[in-house]
């Protein structure tokens, strides 16, 4: 039997696996982080303090195990194969305190039949651990079925983001969960309800649904759930939650979807977004929220509609414009005050259908400004081209990106090697401490949530139309954050430090076209990568890859990552 995880640490089911879901939870060493009234405070740090300046020292490791496995499931009341992680969709939540050091144990217990595996801790820096950040074919081969990668990684950011899958369509499959790493906020709460994930969903499952998206196009997809559930027709049920009246709540917000832009609100309610990504931001008031895949926000609902009605829809609405779901006006959950839920009869909140980005929303609590570009200025057009197999491929100025999962950049740089393929699409970005722009646009009606591995980004533009000189660009405090919608028909402009040496994807979020080949690497500091990776770890695992996929006759037939 699968259990879906709930709101806040997902249920753990012991049937899928022996190993223990987390040990050494050792209490916070130095303090008790912050209370209802205090949430901009973290023990000797707070909401004042840079991330990129400090970080706290807690001395406190926390340890996860998790184990992926083959699994039917039927979160809607219709059954498919999928894949879980420990025995759960969404996966267990991994929680640490700011500074903490996190060690996560990952067991491929997948079936044989083309499942390696690696495991992405989304949006977080790894800072002098880029050895860490779980991409295949970038910085590491995949796990193979029956072998296990064990990943460290240092809290240096605190807020909500996920962990998921970055081998071939695995995140869509079922293997992800979310990432809580406690600290100081920009507003108070009285409950941290924890993640609430957002997810589109079909019976078929992703790999069948591939082939459509490579030869047709974007496939209609079924329906949509929230928190791992939602109903179908007379199947499956409704995500609810007990709201207390004059209670305020935390709701950490993930868009995991393979192919879904949401807009997310809780009728008659008023939202207060507090973080966007791993980034605390001066608060503002919202009903309607925009969340782009992979992006992730902070929202505060405050319980103050009693008066009004006892249940109210929570909607995560499927935007038409980019968007393609057959039960677009039924992905729903209930929010209830009192002892049980019933069937709301509220309405939705006035919006447009439009892809947006909460861009001009966004300001950062700590104000940067973004310096000249030393490094680079990079002119990356997406377009896409149909290859001589017939088959749809995204294009970053003109190069469809293709690395091998036996052949790692991280290896390559190990070995040496200074000359990349040009499929792999490589910048070598050599010098610390300077300033990167890359400008991405497209002439395509599509838009494109775009997300940089190793950091965060300034989005100091963006657009509809033509970029040019006349653009201005935004260099006193813009929104910071490490994912971005890339507008239809138009251009995003991100600007980078390279203060964090490694091999680090850039990639577009929808599944689809990442597998088709929408990404593209910085290779940065490469003189300073060598002597921060773990090169028998690497070796070893690639080693292990290696057999299996002779062994198995395995064939890559997508980009790699």
């Amino acid at each position: 039997m699968l259990l879906y995880g709930a709101l806040g640490v997902a249920a753990f089911a012991g049937c899928a696996t022996s190993f223990p879901f987390a040990s050494n939870l050792m209490p916070r060493a130095a303090c008790n982080g912050n209370t209802l009234s205090t949430r901009s405070e973290w023990c000797d740090y707070s909401i004042n303090s840079d991330p990129a300046d400090a970080i706290p020292d807690t001395g406190v490791t926390r340890e996860y195990w998790l184990e992926l496995t083959d699994v039917t499931v039927a979160p809607d009341g219709v059954y498919r194969s999928a894949m879980a992680v420990n025995g759960s969709i969404p996966g267990p939540t991994l929680m640490a305190d700011w500074g903490d050091t996190v060690i996560v144990h990952v067991i491929n217990s997948l079936s044989t039949s083309n499942n390696g595996t690696s495991i992405h801790f989304h949006g977080l820096w790894q800072l002098d651990t880029n050895d860490q950040d779980g991409v295949s074919s970038i910085t590491q081969c995949p796990t193979p079925p029956g072998e296990s990668m064990t990943y460290t990684w240092r809290a240096t950011q605190y807020g909500s983001t996920w962990y998921h899958s970055h081998f071939a369509l695995q995140a869509w499959q079922g293997i992800f969960g979310g990432i809580i790493i406690n600290g100081p906020a920009t507003s108070n709460y009285d409950e941290d309800l924890g993640m609430l994930f957002l997810n589109d969903w079909d019976h078929q499952t992703v790999d069948e649904l591939y082939l459509s998206a490579e030869t047709i196009g974007p496939p209609t997809l079924d329906n949509g759930l929230i928190n791992g559930t939602n109903t179908y027709e007379d199947g499956g049920y409704r995500y609810n939650t007990s709201f207390t009246s004059g209670t305020s709540y935390l709701i950490r917000l993930v868009n995991a979807a393979v192919d879904t832009h949401w807009k997310f609100m809780i009728d008659n309610h008023t939202m207060t977004v507090i973080a966007s990504d791993l980034v605390p931001i001066t608060p503002y008031e919202a009903t309607v929220v925009d969340i782009g895949m992979g992006q992730r926000y902070d929202i505060i609902v405050t319980a103050d509609q009693a008066n009004v009605a006892n249940n109210f829809w929570m909607r995560a609405i499927p935007q038409s414009a980019c968007s393609d779901n057959d039960n677009a006006d039924d992905i729903r959950g209930i929010v209830y005050y009192g002892d049980t839920a019933d069937t709301p009869t509220t309405s939705a909140y006035d919006y447009e259908d439009a892809c947006a980005d909460e861009t001009a929303n966004i300001v950062p609590y700590i104000s940067k400004t973004v310096g000249s570009a030393a490094s680079a200025n990079l002119d990356e057009p997406a377009s896409i081209m149909v290859s001589s197999e017939n088959m749809f491929r995204w294009m970053l100025n003109s190069t469809t990106f293709v690395a091998e999962w036996k052949n790692p950049t991280l290896m390559q740089v190990m070995a040496n090697t200074t000359t990349f393929e040009t499929s792999n699409a490589v910048v070598q970005l050599p010098n610390a401490d300077e300033w990167v722009y890359v400008v991405i646009s497209t002439t395509l009606a599509v838009p494109h949530p775009i997300h940089l591995h190793g950091h965060d980004f300034y989005v100091i533009a963006q657009g509809a139309g033509t970029y040019d000189d006349n653009v201005a660009l935004k260099l006193d405090n813009p929104p910071r954050r490490d994912t971005a919608m890339l507008p239809a028909s138009g251009y995003l402009v991100l600007a980078f430090e390279t203060n964090n040496p490694g091999a680090w994807l850039m990639h577009c979020h929808i599944g689809w076209h990442t597998s088709e080949g929408f990404a593209m690497q910085f290779i940065e500091q490469y003189d300073a990568i060598a002597a921060l990776t773990n090169n028998d770890v690497l070796a070893n695992n690639c080693a292990a890859w290696s057999l299996f996929s002779k062994s198995a006759s395995i064939e890559q037939d997508d980009s790699g990552v």
